[in-house]
């Protein structure tokens, strides 16, 4: 079995479970930049736009995640764990309602790990395998 790239907590599990009742399938988006910009989105599956400078880590509780492609470059080294904190973001991101922001915890791969890394697939590879 690969090493997978992405991960989810218990609690972040939970949060996905309470918006998936709330708004069906589920998909998140991890772009660059500073501030809430560079918090994991979560969408309604499809209410964001996938395409050739984004990338396609794997899946968490069963809902696509992605990331922008310069972002990429500079993760494509680590584990991310995507978690769940109280407080507000300011962003579009489905559980900000909920009075929790999702956050992302990275560690870096062993070498071992590294060895055996889960495939990444770029937004328009993704687009025609779905």
């Amino acid at each position: 079995m690969s090493t997978p790239r992405v991960l989810a907590t218990q609690a972040a599990e939970a949060t996905i479970d309470l918006l998936r009742d709330e708004h069906g399938p589920l998909m998140f988006h991890q772009s660059g930049g500073c501030c809430d910009g560079s918090s994991p989105m979560c969408f309604a599956k499809g209410e964001f736009r996938i395409g050739g400078n984004d990338v396609w880590l794997g899946q968490i509780h069963g809902c696509d995640f992605f990331m922008s492609t310069s972002q990429f470059e500079y993760w494509q080294h680590t584990q991310l764990t995507i978690d769940v904190t109280k407080g507000r973001g300011a962003s579009f991101s489905l559980e900000i309602p909920l009075g929790v922001r999702f956050l992302i915890r990275s560690r870096l791969f062993s070498e071992e790990e590294a060895k055996d890394m889960a495939p990444v697939l770029n937004g328009e590879e993704y687009l025609e395998t779905a």
